[in-house]
């Protein structure tokens, strides 16, 4: 009797998510519907950013839309050793700097709001009225930084990208990003300190 060697049961690929990266090379190689699982991706967290960025939800959502709409138009750009993350986001800042130039307007104020979605709860119900005090700190203190240094600290810290995809989006080297970063929480934690010390109206 010969024994016949068993094959393994076809595995369906279909079934396994294909990555960021994997999709954006679909769309740039034609597939346009793969850039709808991209939006529903991603469309979340992009809008966030530019909330906190812009201070400004219309806008936000406005700018989200168009950052979509480029990556469409500029898919050929897309490389293959790229990271899409960071690809999204260098194109979303050019799109809210194109939006500031457009109104000759500076950043709104962060959203109080957007920042609660990314804050800690606490447990004990004694210390919400601190916690609310706090929060308020912060967004006064996100909303007096200036805009390139809110930026750096929204990527870093709220969005937790690498330091070598925020060089890329940057535009300048893994350690100038670095150098950045550190300056920009070192001013945040400072007015933040500031405000603190003011008192109460």
């Amino acid at each position: 009797m010969v024994d016949r060697a068993v094959a393994p049961p076809p595995v369906d690929t279909a079934l396994e998510p294909r990555s960021d990266h994997a999709l954006m090379l679909a769309v740039r190689d034609g597939e346009l519907d793969a850039l709808g699982e991209l939006f529903e991706r991603h469309h979340g967290p992009l809008y966030g950013f530019l909330v906190k960025l812009t201070g400004d939800r219309p806008a936000a959502e406005d700018i989200a839309q168009i950052v979509f709409q480029r990556m469409l138009k500029y898919r050929h750009t897309y490389r293959d050793d790229g990271s899409f993350t960071a690809w999204m986001y260098h194109l979303a800042r050019r799109c809210a700097a194109d939006h500031f130039r457009r109104s000759h307007a500076a950043p709104h104020a962060t959203d109080p709001a957007a920042l609660h979605e990314h804050a800690d709860d606490t447990p004990h119900a004694a210390h919400h009225a601190t916690v609310r005090d706090d929060h308020a700190l912060l967004h006064t203190a996100l909303a007096r930084l200036d805009r390139d240094d809110r930026e750096v600290l929204l990527l870093a810290r709220f969005h937790e990208l690498s330091f070598a995809e925020i060089s890329g989006i940057l535009e300048c080297s893994v350690g100038a990003a670095k150098v950045r970063a550190h300056r920009a929480l070192r001013a945040l934690r400072d007015i933040y300190f500031n405000l603190q010390k003011e008192p109460a109206p």
